[in-house]
């Protein structure tokens, strides 16, 4: 087996490639072998010398994909899907999608479907209202940092308010914060 550079990634980045198929498996697939070199922690009591050596190791990970790019993209590919990782958090934790709420397929499916439109509403208002604040690359593919749906549910939704009707003409009143003024101003005129 011959390892080779990864490009773009550093000297410490080797990969090799191989179609392999398991037994249970139809067809052969792409499989990719990174091996990053890492500094090893040294885990044993500290003596007070001149300077403490640093051991050199390896961390290794195997992609399987059907990509046909180079061995590079695919692992800046797959080392960018973190985003992707920390929706689907976001989605569990302050969306609730993590609970089931009732014992019938569609009150479920209806359950799900108000929270994901709940959340996709919360980011197509963020990007309505603020411009895109960076590029994006095979590893980071956001152009916007989005506020979480539970910091917009504390800052905007659960405010305390009150409906008054001075002059016939029906408005919220809150308290006096710019902050959150500006934010609702900016999300009413999206």
């Amino acid at each position: 087996m011959l390892w080779w550079q990864v490009p773009g990634a550093g000297g410490g980045s080797h990969y090799f490639e191989n179609r392999w198929k398991p037994q249970s498996w139809a067809k052969k697939s792409r499989f990719i072998f990174i091996r990053n070199s890492v500094d090893v922690q040294n885990k044993e009591p500290l003596q007070l010398d001149l300077f403490e050596p640093v051991q050199q190791g390896h961390e290794f990970k195997v992609i399987v994909t059907n990509k046909i790019t180079g061995a590079g993209k695919v692992a800046r590919f797959h080392e960018g899907r973190g985003y992707q990782e920390k929706i689907y958090g976001e989605l569990k934790n302050q969306a609730q999608m993590g609970y089931v709420p009732a014992r019938r397929l569609v009150a479920n499916k209806v359950y799900l479907l108000c929270s994901l439109l709940a959340h996709n509403l919360s980011r197509e208002l963020q990007m309505q209202v603020e411009e895109p604040v960076r590029g994006t690359t095979q590893k980071r593919t956001v152009k916007w940092l989005f506020e979480e749906l539970d910091t917009l549910r504390r800052t905007i939704v659960a405010r305390a308010g009150r409906l008054t009707r001075p002059q016939g003409k029906l408005t919220l009143t809150l308290n006096a914060n710019p902050i959150v003024q500006d934010a609702l101003l900016g999300f009413l005129q999206a």
